[in-house]
């Protein structure tokens, strides 16, 4: 059943008159508070009944009293008037500078999403700042659940962390075993995921998020023996050493995306489809986002739909 619209001959003017003369139960002080003739406010009132149908006073006494009908309106106006005043300040609030909104991202989402995202925030022309940290998810929960972070933007946690957080899905994302351009891995035909074992290794340490998914990986292809693993959470790290010498870099695809349309990385044939995982935006459940907050996701979900 479709939901009844809102009578559009019910004015705020309407709202706010009927709050005033309940509250101070005469029309003659209404008129005082709201700066209006005796007559205009008696006049309002009776639109208002008129619309709804019924009387919203008792004016059989000296003072007027709500009616049953008046009691259970002033309720749901009192409230209406209440959460737009809310609204207002809320925008208010939006322009000053001292709002920041932080975020905490996954480094594939530093790299992939934010960029765009940030700068169509800006261009929103708010007041507000941002401020992006990056690290490990465990990291980025812990600020999130400290309140030091609004939001984290990245692969979603595994369900024993997420007590207390909502997660909002926006793409999907694997994990990509990355070279320099003319790598000789490049070059052996039909590729086999153990010719990696003879190469120095850059891994994500254990704890990370895609760990798990990784060490699966290899234990589906029987690569058990990895040379010289260097583990690291470092995008700056991972990619000048990769571009450096022959190391294999174990990374999520957002991170290397630019690099790999370049040219200057290149990811090694395997299929690594078991790694794909939900990228998203998580929150805390019992804490309500600032209007800017509110507006900086809406630019994170718009850019993340070319990723979907």
């Amino acid at each position: 059943m479709a939901r009844r619209a809102l009578d559009p001959r019910i004015k705020l003017r309407h709202i706010a008159c009927f709050l005033e003369v309940a509250r101070l139960e005469s029309v003659v002080k209404a008129a005082d508070a709201l700066a209006i003739s005796q007559p205009a406010v008696s006049k309002t009132i009776q639109e208002l009944e008129a619309v709804l149908g019924v009387a919203l006073f008792d004016r059989s006494r000296r003072n007027l009293v709500l009616s049953p009908f008046g009691e259970v309106f002033q309720r749901y106006a009192a409230a209406s008037v209440t959460a737009l005043r809310q609204g207002v300040d809320s925008i208010a609030r939006a322009q000053s500078d001292a709002v920041v909104v932080k975020v905490g991202a996954l480094p594939s989402v530093s790299a992939r999403v934010l960029p765009q995202a940030v700068e169509r925030f800006a261009a929103q022309g708010l007041s507000a700042r941002t401020r992006i940290v990056s690290g490990p998810n465990d990291y980025l929960l812990g600020l999130l659940r400290l309140g030091d972070a609004d939001i984290v933007i990245g692969r979603m946690a595994e369900p024993g962390a997420m007590t207390g957080f909502s997660f909002e899905h926006l793409y999907s994302e694997r994990v990509l075993l990355v070279v320099r351009a003319g790598h000789p891995l490049l070059r052996h035909e039909p590729f086999d995921l153990a010719m990696i074992e003879g190469y120095r290794m850059l891994m994500p340490p254990p704890g990370s998020v895609i760990r798990p998914l990784v060490d699966r990986l290899m234990l589906a292809h029987g690569v058990t023996q990895l040379r010289d693993e260097v583990e690291t959470v470092s995008n700056a790290f991972g990619r000048a050493f990769t571009r450096l010498c022959d190391a294999v870099w174990v990374i999520s695809e957002g991170v290397v995306a630019a690099d790999i349309a370049a040219g200057e990385l290149a990811a090694l044939p395997v299929d690594t489809a078991e790694t794909l995982g939900p990228v998203g935006i998580t929150t805390r459940t019992d804490t309500a986002l600032s209007v800017p907050a509110e507006i900086f996701l809406q630019c994170v979900r718009d850019i993340a739909t070319q990723f979907r």
